[in-house]
Formats: C-alpha cells, sequence, structure tokens
C-alpha cells in the first residue's frame, strides 16, 4: 500500500456529495510534502498515466520544479493522461489549496469498491474551493449542491 496523503475534489467529489454531473476527469490534492508526491507520481505512472506535458511525472515532487512551474507557465494543476483511460484525465493542484492533514481527518470516506475507499473533500471545503473559483459551472455546482443542503434539512 502506498499510503498517499490525498484528497479527492473537483466534479467527483460534486457527485460524491449528491449533485450527479458528467465530470470527464480527477481532481486531486495531493499532499505537497516530496516523498508523498514521489509516491503519488510512481503509483500513478505504474497505472499508464504520464504528465500531458512533455516531462517525468516524478519532477512533480521537487518544489522548485513546481515554484517554477507556477510562475513561469501559469501552472494550476499538473495534468496526467493515460493511453488506458483516454478519458479520465488527472488533474493534481500545484498548490494546497488547504491542510491536507486537517482535511483527510474531516473528510468523507467515499467506498469505490469491497475494500477500496477514497477520501473526498468535506461539503463546506468544497463549497470555498467552488466560491473561490467562481467559474459558471462552479456556481451551479455550488447552487445545486446547497439546495441538497437545504431539503436534508426539510
Amino acid at each position: 500500500m502506498a499510503r498517499i496523503r490525498y484528497v479527492v475534489v473537483g466534479g467527483l467529489a460534486v457527485i460524491a456529495h449528491g449533485y450527479v454531473r458528467y465530470t470527464n476527469h480527477l481532481d486531486l490534492v495531493v499532499e505537497l510534502e516530496e516523498l508523498n508526491v514521489r509516491r503519488a507520481m510512481e503509483v500513478l505512472k505504474s497505472l499508464g498515466y504520464r504528465a500531458k506535458v512533455p516531462v517525468d511525472p516524478v519532477q512533480f515532487a521537487n518544489p522548485l520544479t513546481r515554484a517554477s512551474w507556477i510562475s513561469e507557465k501559469q501552472m494550476v494543476v499538473f495534468q496526467l493522461v493515460s493511453e488506458g483511460f483516454a478519458r479520465e484525465p488527472i488533474d493534481v493542484f500545484v498548490r494546497e489549496p488547504f491542510d491536507v492533514s486537517a482535511e483527510l481527518a474531516a473528510c468523507e470516506w467515499l467506498a469505490v469498491g469491497p475494500t477500496l475507499k477514497i477520501p473526498v473533500v468535506s461539503r463546506a471545503k468544497l463549497l470555498a474551493m467552488k466560491r473561490e473559483a467562481g467559474r459558471p459551472k462552479d456556481l451551479l455546482d455550488i447552487e445545486y449542491l446547497e439546495k441538497l443542503e437545504g431539503r436534508a434539512h426539510e
């Protein structure tokens, strides 16, 4: 077991919190401690994923390299793609928008198989991320998630 510290965010998290909508990729916030990131990239490589840009995904583990990509390329997410999963790219945030360790203690755990559960960002943190992003699809997600929350309290 790789024991990688990460949290699922984005569209899959929206779905996990009850608003079923289409999403074509997986958004992850990985704790950006170098060894943790290296393990995450090695696991993703073993599953057939590679960086969309022509670099070794393990380079993402280097904080100086990430800082360079952020400042020079305005990178927000590091995208990984796979020929085996061509329609399911993975976006890894280049900055931690929240403390991953703290969120792991508060997050939802979604069963995705008989022996596998994945950590999904809490509803409150997801809504905060969506508000900060402020794109039309994020605002729509907020609207529907808040409607669902209202129904849960009725």
